[in-house]
């Protein structure tokens, strides 16, 4: 295994004539284990006949067991140490503390990540003891009963394992021993990975999946000439199921998975253009992909879904963002509870749209800044007084009367919805809704007595989980449209989301388009209360699993895509993208008082710096040989193009990936959003590093560690320098002035 010590192997074909270069990029058969190849230094052949004493040959020889080890022990101390100094709610652990708190309560709740990282979380505060009793208030002392230093061990231990899974993915990407180390040590002692490992977060988590999946495509790759061998179907399946992981702590993961995923079409392309190999063994591959880097990941994502709503039993503050069906079979719930089973007129009633990620009828005496300047009506996902409407007979039918005999409303019925708090009619007319243009605005309007026909709509009923019978309208099971009976078009409420004014609730519209199969023009009734009915039991209807699954994920997203910054606001916390990659911002991660343990989150300078330079260099290493190559020069061996394209570029488009949908999204963004991309961009100051300095590796083995010592010094002293950021800073923040090296860096003020 000293196959590191050396640099890299001989090109097989350096024999090839320059027109080689210029070949179809096909999987070179010759290599036994299907490895990148690259041409290796000449060694001096006095030097390899020297004995060596047999400790230093013994450390040569396991080496690949020995250094990852040490850089573990020192990982787990880095992420470890003092950890559990400050005894408050740090950051975002006010969340990811609660989160696993209903796990623990088994209580339902909603997030816009998708649930594996905060299982994980619960899972730690079981295995501490915890009751999930703490409400994990920002700032709060944490009680004596809570273990919170375990639960912040668990989390980092995630965190400390990043760095050996750094150490292998170096070498599978055929660095030299030197550069593995440089790698390894620039992810270990990268300031804000220490840091952000130390708390309970999902970024640790999030940070060890990523690494993982970089980690078993690597490998994948390497045995490409060694198809369909069991080592083969174990990297493949394993990249699957990390890809899923990191897809199940935050979405981030996508990114990632685009990366395997473009590898892997590049891969089937190159197999396509090869007129050697069968069909049938070009189907096999292609099957094999689909099934271990598609089912796989999504079988893994679904079952973390599938246990979350297993654990998730009892009703919680997250209702209100599943469908009805959902919520009535929650234990403890009042949805459906002791509701009677078909409306009538006069009954109060909560009206739930069926959308994916769809809320509650509603609305507020707040009315629109635009347009008709009535009433504002939107869509809530939480419980309210406000979400109450009344079902009313129109208003060319009698008076309703509560002591009349009842009425059932039906399909084809023509009603009135007046909200139960106001007053006031839902109404539509011909202005434009304040967002969707294309659509009528939808508002609340005069009163019981005062309106006019644009107050009335006609039920259409669309479907019944309890009976074909749709002469009435059923508590949670029956699913109906409601069209405006003037204007012939549907009340709507999709996943648009108003602006401040409207509280960042959904925009409730009524659609021109009539399309029965749109599901946001689908409504159900959730709650109904009526004295003079007698009391039903809705909730014996179950609500099928992928219904629900799909239903919280666009939850999920619609709410993500709500966190755009407030212009009203100012956020001192958050940062822009371009400030990420020059290490221009740090973030406080608590308050700054002279009794609390400070942390902040900041870089190690030359980690930052280095890897950020590292991209501009490889991008003109690239368009230096490709200029070269156009002009005819053969210089570089085909052993050294696919190190070049599988070493360096893949690990600049991992970091194009996770970046650059930051600059193009208009959610609020922080320093951390920042950190899977910095893995890519330190993978590829080591491929920068490693090829700019193979003429020291081929003529003075000596000069070349040594210029790699220095750049170990740098990066672990600028860890020591700043680690008081990382283990915590007590006392007077002006104690660390020294740290405060540009005026963006907050440490102190």
């Amino acid at each position: 295994m000293a196959y590191q010590q050396d640099a890299h192997a001989t090109a097989t074909a350096t024999t090839q004539d320059g027109h080689n270069l210029r070949r179809r990029n096909v999987p070179d058969h010759s290599s036994s284990n299907g490895s990148l190849t690259q041409a290796s230094p000449e060694v001096d052949s006095k030097k390899a006949q020297k004995p060596s004493t047999s400790i230093l040959k013994t450390l040569d020889e396991w080496e690949f067991l020995i250094a990852p080890l040490l850089f573990t022990l020192v990982s787990f101390f880095t992420r470890m140490y003092k950890i559990g100094l400050s005894n408050i709610v740090t950051w975002d652990e006010a969340h990811f503390g609660k989160f696993g708190s209903h796990y623990l309560k088994r209580e339902f709740y909603f997030d816009v990540h998708p649930p594996l990282g905060k299982m994980l979380v619960g899972l730690s505060g079981y295995m501490a003891g915890y009751n999930g009793s703490f409400e994990f208030k920002s700032g709060e002392t944490y009680p004596e009963e809570l273990n919170y230093t375990f639960m912040r061990l668990f989390n980092s231990t995630f965190g400390a394992l990043c760095v050996p899974v750094a150490y292998y993915t170096a070498r599978e990407l055929n660095f030299r021993r030197s550069t593995v180390w440089l790698v390894t040590l620039m992810v270990l002692c990268e300031n804000s990975y220490a840091t952000i490992s130390r708390f309970i977060l999902l970024d640790s988590m999030l940070l060890f999946f990523t690494f993982t999946t970089v980690l078993c495509w690597a490998r994948f790759h390497r045995l490409q000439n060694q198809s369909f061998s069991f080592e083969w179907f174990f990297w493949l399946f394993l990249s699957g199921i990390s890809i899923g992981c990191v897809t199940s702590v935050k979405w981030v993961g996508l990114f990632c998975t685009a990366l395997v995923g473009l590898y892997t079409a590049e891969d089937l392309w190159n197999k396509f253009g090869d007129l050697k190999m069968p069909q049938t063994t070009l189907a096999s591959h292609l099957v094999a992909r689909v099934v271990g880097l598609i089912f796989v990941p999504l079988l893994v994502y679904m079952f973390s879904f599938w246990v979350h709503f297993v654990v998730l039993e009892n009703s919680g503050p997250g209702d209100a963002q599943m469908s009805s069906l959902f919520q009535a079979n929650l234990k403890g719930t009042e949805v459906g509870k002791d509701s009677p089973l078909e409306v009538a007129f006069g009954s109060r009633a909560t009206i739930k749209n069926m959308g994916y990620g769809g809320g509650l009828l509603h609305s507020h005496v707040q009315t629109y800044p635009e347009g008709s300047q009535q009433q504002q009506v939107t869509c809530y996902h939480h419980k309210d007084a406000n979400n109450d409407w009344f079902f009313y007979p129109n208003r060319n039918e009698p008076v309703y009367h509560p002591e009349a005999p009842l009425v059932f409303p039906g399909d084809k019925s023509v009603i009135r919805l007046i909200h139960s708090q106001t007053g006031r009619n839902l109404h539509s007319h011909t202005v434009a809704a304040p967002v969707t243009k294309g659509d009528y605005e939808v508002s609340s309007y005069g009163n019981t007595t005062v309106g006019d026909e644009k107050d009335h709509w006609t039920v259409e009923v669309v479907s019944d989980a309890a009976s074909r019978d749709r002469s009435k309208i059923r508590t949670l099971t029956t699913a109906f449209r409601l069209r405006h009976t003037s204007l012939g078009c549907y009340l709507r409420a999709g996943t648009v989301n108003l602006p401040q004014w409207g509280f960042k609730q959904i925009e409730v519209t009524c659609v021109k388009q009539n399309n029965p199969r749109d599901v946001y023009t689908h409504w159900n009734v959730e709650a109904h209360w009526n004295e003079r009915l007698p009391a039903g039991d809705p909730g014996s209807y179950k609500s099928p699993f992928l219904r629900d699954f799909v239903h919280l994920n666009v939850a999920m997203m619609t709410s993500n895509n709500a966190l755009v910054p407030d212009p009203d606001k100012q956020d001192d916390l958050a940062s822009h993208f371009w400030q990420w990659p020059i290490l221009h911002v740090g973030l406080r991660m608590c308050g700054w008082d002279d009794h609390i343990v400070k942390y902040f989150l900041l870089g190690n300078p030359a980690v930052y710096w280095g890897s950020t330079l590292s991209l501009f260099v490889f991008g003109g290493l690239v368009s230096w040989y490709l200029i070269r190559w156009q002009r005819g020069y053969d210089e570089l061996k085909p052993g050294e193009i696919d190190y070049i394209h599988y070493g360096g570029l893949y690990p600049v488009a991992g970091w194009f990936l996770h970046y650059l949908p930051f600059v193009a999204m208009a959610r609020v963004t922080y320093v951390h959003h920042y950190y899977p991309a910095l893995y890519f961009a330190i993978l590829t100051s080591g491929f920068v590093l490693d090829w700019v300095t193979r003429p020291l590796a081929r003529k003075n083995r000596r000069l070349e560690w040594a210029v790699y010592g220095i750049l170990y010094a740098v990066v672990i002293g600028l860890f020591v320098l700043f680690r008081a950021i990382v283990f915590g800073m007590q006392g007077k923040h002006q104690q660390w002035r020294h740290l405060k090296w540009f005026d963006k860096w907050r440490i102190t003020d």
